[in-house]
């Protein structure tokens, strides 16, 4: 009798292990679009499924060990490397402020074709969006990064060279290529190496730099003349691409390709040698062999009931992301103050200076408030912003208060932009990072790439 009973225990034990390992917390069904299952099963089991952990502790087992997982030095230095290439992207945005005066004066380029200059760069990136998901499918993170710097490396030499608008035009334009592939790869590598607990500010730090490439450009766009601004633009890409070669691939990519050795290396790489990393890459494996089950999930099949909620957020937010005309803001900078009778060399130093602090203290503060609480704070201040501004420039149109205009012309151009250095600015990648299933990933923020680059060249 002692014995059938050890017996029945072992069984049971070795059930349990196996349940839980194939599912180790219900984040498996969100990532893989499956459905969990319905109140009216789970009340179908059996006594002994009775005896089993609910879901409810295995979740929260699973959430308290990814809670506990400390922050290495490679996690550190993977996030700043991979997040370098958005301080690339910055010095892209800033630089067509910084030179609108040197470009128009040098190259004798009108007004249409200076705003044709800086709106290829977002035309760019609408092309680079179109294929960033699949081309980061394929190809892996960390390589599509360094595809991405051949288009900027290029792209400066272009314009650094450049003899004519044509010549401006097409290293723009592969500028923009580049820069709407690492818009997409950038916060889906970190957000698939960092712990869940650090993964918003992670991700965030990804607006951090490249609001630090805007605000170099816009101090130092001041002094130096354009070409040598471009040159400038060139530096970062290269120290960029001797630093990709220091930082492990994704876990997650390098599963999805049946690599898992070379999976498990960079997971423990990533967490520390002296941590037990086999609960984290079973439960990637396990995701991924779920999410592999309907397979991947084409850009048509996205339009399904499932999806439409992970699939209206992301798309709205990019919707709103650019009609708040941040992109119009920050690009033409220099020639807001102007018309408001500002100084403009003033006026970006002052957005230079305030813009990085700003979005650090998002960076702090993204994980503690929420996304929900700081996204709507920076929407509301942006609003405000905008409405300042216009009444502003209504005034100077009307000739009314015109010493009180310049003033409300620098509050309304420097709160637009720090708000969304605050919160709309990073928001809408973190969440896009982290809302759609496994199995639509690629798909899904292929579209919302997409979305965010055909607006931005729309307000450009």
């Amino acid at each position: 009798m002692d014995r059938q009973k050890s017996m029945e225990k072992g069984l049971l034990r070795k059930s349990l292990s196996i349940r839980e390992r194939k599912f180790p917390n219900d984040d498996l069904f969100l990532e893989t679009g499956l459905s969990r299952k319905s109140p009216r099963d789970i009340t179908k089991r059996s006594p002994r499924d009775i005896i089993r952990k609910s879901p409810r502790d295995i979740i929260k087992k699973a959430q308290n060990d990814d809670g506990e997982c400390r922050v290495t030095a490679i996690v550190f230095l993977s996030t700043f490397v991979a997040v370098f290439g958005s301080f690339c992207t910055g010095c892209g945005a800033g630089f067509s402020s910084g030179a609108q005066s040197g470009i128009t004066k040098d190259l004798s380029l009108s007004v249409a074709e200076y705003s044709m200059f800086a709106s290829v760069l977002t035309l760019g990136g609408l092309i680079g969006a179109v294929f960033s998901g699949k081309v980061a499918d394929v190809l892996g993170r960390k390589r599509t990064m360094l595809f991405c710097e051949a288009f900027c490396l290029t792209g400066w030499l272009a314009v650094a060279l450049a003899e004519d608008a044509l010549w401006l035009d097409c290293g723009r334009l592969l500028l923009g290529i580049g820069v709407g592939l690492f818009s997409y790869v950038i916060p889906v590598y970190i957000a698939e190496i960092a712990p869940k607990h650090v993964r918003g500010s992670f991700v965030f730090a990804n607006q951090l730099l490249q609001n630090c490439g805007i605000a170099l450009f816009f101090i130092i766009g001041n002094f130096i003349p354009w070409r040598w601004l471009a040159i400038v633009g060139f530096v970062p890409c290269v120290l960029h691409v001797f630093c990709l070669f220091f930082i492990p691939e994704s876990p997650r990519w390098l599963a999805k390709k049946g690599r898992d050795k070379e999976c498990r290396s960079a997971l423990q790489r990533l967490r520390g040698p002296d941590v037990d990393i086999s609960r984290e890459a079973n439960t990637i494996r396990d995701t991924i062999e779920l999410s592999e089950l309907d397979g991947e999930t084409r850009m048509a099949e996205l339009f399904q009931r499932r999806y439409a909620y992970p699939l209206l957020i992301g798309v709205g937010l990019m919707f709103l992301q650019q009609l708040s005309g941040s992109s119009g803001v920050t690009y033409y900078a220099s020639s807001l103050f102007q018309k408001g009778g500002f100084p403009s060399a003033i006026g970006t130093s002052v957005i230079a200076t305030i813009m990085v602090p700003k979005a650090m203290l998002g960076t702090i503060i993204v994980d503690k408030l929420g996304r929900r609480t700081l996204l709507m704070s920076s929407c509301a201040a942006m609003c405000l912003s905008a409405l300042l501004l216009s009444v502003s420039y209504g005034f100077e149109s009307f000739g009314i208060l015109p010493d009180l205009t310049p003033i409300l012309t620098c509050i309304g151009v420097l709160g637009h932009i720090v708000s969304f250095a605050m919160g709309m600015g990073g928001l809408p990648w973190i969440i896009m990072a982290e809302i759609f299933p496994m199995n639509v990933k690629v798909s899904a923020g292929t579209l919302v790439t997409v979305t965010n680059w055909l607006f931005g060249w729309v307000i450009v």
